[in-house]
This record gives C-alpha cells, structure tokens and sequence, in this order.
C-alpha cells in the first residue's frame, strides 16, 4: 500500500508498511515489540542517524493475528526528515540528522494519541501504529521534519540529527480517586509534585489566567475584553484620540541621535499644545548616557531593552526568574545612575527579538515594579487589539517567536504590538502575512511604498476601533535611507494636522486607559501636560568619555559617555554598578 500526502501545497512523502526484503534487512535485529511498546500508532521516529535523514517508521498493530510491523516513511530524493519539526524538507535545513526522536509529552496512562505526531529517525521515518511499524517517505526534495510532523524543503529541515521529538511528563488531571495528597499532582509515571510546577506557561496550565470577566476587571487597575477590541470607558469611536506611539529599540548614541533630534525638534505639537513625545527601549553597550538623561529631561519615554542583549534568542526564551531580573531590573539600575534618572519613571521593557521569558519574565515584573511589557504580537486581523492587563487570560492567540507568552495572572500590562498590513495595495486582497517592526517589513523597499503603509495602517486603526497604532523602529532603518527619515516627518505633519490624533509615549497610552477622556476635554488632561514643551539646554553639554573594562568582557575598552562621575569598571551583569565585583 501506498499513500501520497500533500504538505504545504508541493511537499510530499510516501508511506509503506515495511515488509519488502530491503526494508527487512534494515529491520534485521531490531525488537519490534520493544521499540513499540507505549507508544501511539502516529508517533513517527528514526530507527538511527545513519544514512540520508529521509526516512521515519511509525508502529503499525493492523497487521494479520494484530501482530506489531514498522511502516517506513521515507522522504523524497534531496529532501531529509526534520526530526524536530517533523516533516520533510530539503536537506541543507536539516540540522538534526544524529537526533533518533523528538521527545514530547507522554502520559504513560494515556493509550493513543492521534492529535499529535512523534516522530524517530533513521533515514527513513517510522511511526508506531496499532500493528507495527509504518515507514513514511518523503517524495524527491523534501526532508522528514521531526519537530513539524511533515515533510518539507530539505533546506528548511534542521533536526536531521535527532530520532525524535523531545518528551516531557503530563500530569494526570483527572482520576477516579485522589492518587496525591492535596496541593499536588501526579506526573504521567505516578510522581507526585506540587501543583505549581505543572504546566508553566501552557495553553492547558490548570493554574492559568481565568478567561476575561469585566464584572471583576475594573480600570484604573484592570482592563481586559472578551477579544481584545473593546474601547476603554465605553466611549464612541468618534471621540477617542487616535495615539500613535513612535518607539525605538536599542542603543542610544552618535549613529542615531541627530535622527532623534530631527523627528523631535520640539516644533512639531500635539492638538493639546505639547509636543510630541517617543518611548526609547535602550540596550546598555554603546550607549550614550547624557543624551539619554536628555530625552527624558525633554519628557520621552525611557524604557529597557536589557543590559547584554545576547544574541542567542533561545537565552531570551528560556531565562530564568534570575536571568530576567539581571538584565532588565540590572538595565533600569545601569539608566537610572548614569542617566541621573530618578524619578522612578523607567517601568517599560520589551525583550530582545521579541523573545517573550514566559510566567518567569512576567513574575520578575511584578516583583521589580515594572508596570507594562511591550514585547507580546497579536497576528494582523480585522479590528486591532488595545492594550490590556495580564490579571485575566490574554484576549488573542500567542503569536510571535517562540510562542512563549504568559499563561498565568500577572499585575503587568501589555502594551501588545498589533502587526501592521503592509499590503502595497490595500485594495487587491493578497494575503500576507502582517509585521510587527516596521522595518520587517520586508517588502518596503522604497519612500513611495513606506507613504503607503503608515497611510492604510493609519486608516486601519483610526476607522474601527481607534486601538492605539504602534510603529516601531530600529534607527538604522530610518537612516538606511533618506526617503524613509523624509516620508516618516511628512506623516507626522499630516497627521498633526488633524485634531484627534496624538504622538504619545507607552506610559501615555495607559494614563489615558486608565483614565479614558474624551476628545472635547483631552485639552486639560493632565496626565498628558506633565513636560509639556521642555525647552533649554542638556544637563551637560562635554559630557564624561570613560574608557572602561571589566572581567566579564575581557579584551574589550568600552567608553561610557555620562554626565555623572565614571565608575571603577564597565558596568556589566554581574556588576552593574560598575563598583566591582569578587568571585
């Protein structure tokens, strides 16, 4: 018997029971019943990592007397079996070749489960069915990716190298009678552990954020809706300011401070009379500490960015409580001495990439006092989504990288980075996938296109539901081109001509949710008065250049510009002070 499936519209793979001679050679000496038993008819694995990554066996049990086969899967010629994906793809993105399986999560009371594929590797893939070994096989081109379950290009299939997709334990939720003492759970294997370690950060944590009740959920504290859309205060679309928040992710310093002082000239005001204001998410290394203390002076937004901004993004998702509270309760500190910020106003962060830390992330937040995040996407859709508090369950899908959000109550609110439409032209329907950055979106290339972007996704928000627009930018791309700093301005004017929109920073944004103010009387809020139009000159004008070093980066002369007194050392995650540090 064989079966052709179709995968993402050209990728296929081709599945045999293993009987032929060739197949059973290569099953010579395996113990079926052995490689068998617990597990599921649809988990697919590799039997080794020799060989050329396109082939998987499952189990099959449907055989004659219910006898126990392998059913080979193999990929097609070029492609490789992604063993972490689980899907073929072609064989350069396959880097998982010595993996023999993607463990996952195994309930050992739990028979079958055909929602989910496992898959482990030879050459060939095989998944366990109810009467043996299936072998699957990937039509010509594609791999197995082991992690996706399906086939793929081979260059798109990087676990090549693993048999099977990883396992983890389930808990056992439900039972007849209790089987461990109150407060706890049981593990798939019959352990008993404490509750709150089951399920950190799950769609099915039975500890999760309960589902949005408004009855509960009262501003100024707390603000959710059922899906996310629904206007603070009830007020009509028509009198609500229409924010714009510019923000800016990374260091500050000479490369990119006079594109700052252009945008913010402090000529350019905001219906209410006060300029416009922008939020600034700084990283530390390379930055420039006394034109930082100059924005805020001048009433921008201060945020972090994290103190090593490590480049490996896996760090970002998988950090500890102690990870997160380094780099960005270290951050703040770095900022608030070297910048002479001391007003208590540094209560924003986004993570590097977009590498949302789960629970861990948001339980550090809570405890340094840090009051919004700004680093959770929610997937381009129909009406944008406004800001909303994580104390109830998040009113959209996780969406971004690593899907790593929050799935537990938090006092922290997000200020979510609604994707941006960035259709060339809004009136032919052509599905494409929003961005989140402006400067992802990779099919701008020219002023013309980037006119047009800030223009519909403009229309977008302030036409339905008025949720705050987001447009946010690393530096370099404005400066990578003129016409971009240029179209940006011009955008900016134009909208300024209008009396209910408004260039806000984050913290600006939840003022005014907590607060929710009509147009008619946004004159006299006040929350949006406080350095208004800041005029005068920096603090200091030749700020300290101090050439510094530290244990952590050896090798490497830092200069720290401040107009405070130079620290000992480069201030660093151990040591951010700059006091020095013993180990």
């Amino acid at each position: 018997m064989t079966r052709v499936l179709p995968v993402l519209g050209i990728i296929m793979l081709t599945c045999t029971l293993a009987t032929s001679q060739d197949t059973n050679d290569k099953l010579e000496g395996i113990d079926i019943e052995e490689v068998c038993t617990d597990r599921p008819g649809d988990e697919y694995f590799r039997l080794d990592t020799e060989g050329d990554c396109r082939e998987v066996y499952r189990c099959d049990n449907a055989g004659e007397n219910g006898s126990t086969r392998l059913a080979s899967i193999r990929c097609a010629g070029g492609l490789a079996f992604d063993i972490m994906r689980q899907t073929c793809d072609w064989k350069t993105n396959v880097k998982n070749c010595d993996q023999i399986e993607n463990n996952k999560d195994v309930n050992k009371n739990k028979k079958d489960d055909f929602s989910t594929f496992l898959f482990l590797r030879k050459s060939k893939q095989r998944r366990c069915t109810k009467s043996g070994l299936k072998e699957i096989q990937c039509p010509s081109g594609l791999a197995f990716d082991i992690m996706k379950q399906t086939c793929d290009w081979k260059a798109k299939v990087n676990n090549c190298n693993e048999k099977e997709k990883p396992r983890k334990v389930k808990p056992i939720l439900k039972t007849d009678e209790p089987i461990c003492p109150e407060g706890k759970l049981s593990c798939g294997d019959g352990e008993c552990l404490e509750k709150e370690l089951f399920c950190n950060a799950v769609d099915d944590d039975p500890n999760r954020a309960p589902e949005c009740d408004p009855t509960q959920c009262a501003l100024p504290d707390c603000f959710c809706s059922a899906d996310g859309t629904r206007i603070p205060g009830g007020i009509e679309p028509q009198q609500v300011p229409q924010m714009i928040t510019i923000t800016f992710n990374g260091a500050i310093n000479v490369d990119n401070i006079d594109l700052y002082e252009d945008i913010f000239n402090g000529q350019r005001q905001n219906p209410n009379g006060c300029s416009i204001k922008g939020t600034f998410f700084v990283s530390h290394k390379y930055t420039n500490y006394s034109a930082v203390q100059d924005l805020h002076r001048r009433g921008h937004e201060i945020a972090v960015f994290s103190l090593t901004h490590k480049d490996d993004p896996n760090y970002w998702s998988s950090g500890t409580y102690d990870d997160w509270l380094a780099e960005m309760a270290g951050a703040r500190l770095i900022i608030e001495r070297f910048a002479n910020i001391t007003d208590g106003s540094i209560i924003g962060m986004r993570a590097p990439y977009l590498r949302v830390g789960g629970n861990k992330q948001f339980e550090m937040m809570a405890d340094q006092f840090f009051v919004y995040d700004a680093s959770i996407t929610a997937s381009l859709g129909r009406v944008p989504i406004w800001p909303y508090t994580l104390y109830f369950r998040m009113p959209h899908k996780c969406n971004g990288n690593a899907h790593n959000c929050p799935s537990r109550s938090h006092p922290v609110w997000e200020l979510v980075m609604n994707e941006l439409d960035r259709r060339d032209d809004p009136t032919f329907d052509e599905s494409l996938p929003g961005c989140h950055m402006v400067d992802s979106c990779s099919n701008i290339a020219t002023g013309e296109q980037f006119a047009r972007l800030l223009r519909h996704n403009f229309n977008r928000h302030y036409n339905s539901n008025r949720a705050p627009l987001g447009l946010h930018f690393h530096a370099s791309w404005l400066k990578s081109k003129k016409e971009y700093r240029d179209e940006l301005i011009k955008f900016i004017e134009e909208m300024l001509g209008r009396n209910d929109v408004f260039f806000v920073t984050n913290l600006q944004v939840i003022q005014w949710m907590q607060n929710p103010t009509e147009l008619n009387a946004l004159r006299d809020f006040q929350e949006w008065k406080e350095k208004c139009d800041v005029k005068g000159q920096p603090y200091c004008s030749l700020p300290n250049a101090c050439p510094l070093t530290t244990r952590e980066l050896p090798g490497e002369t830092l200069r720290l510009f401040t107009c405070m007194e130079c620290p000992n050392n480069y201030p660093w995650i151990l040591d951010p002070t700059g006091d020095g540090f013993s180990v």
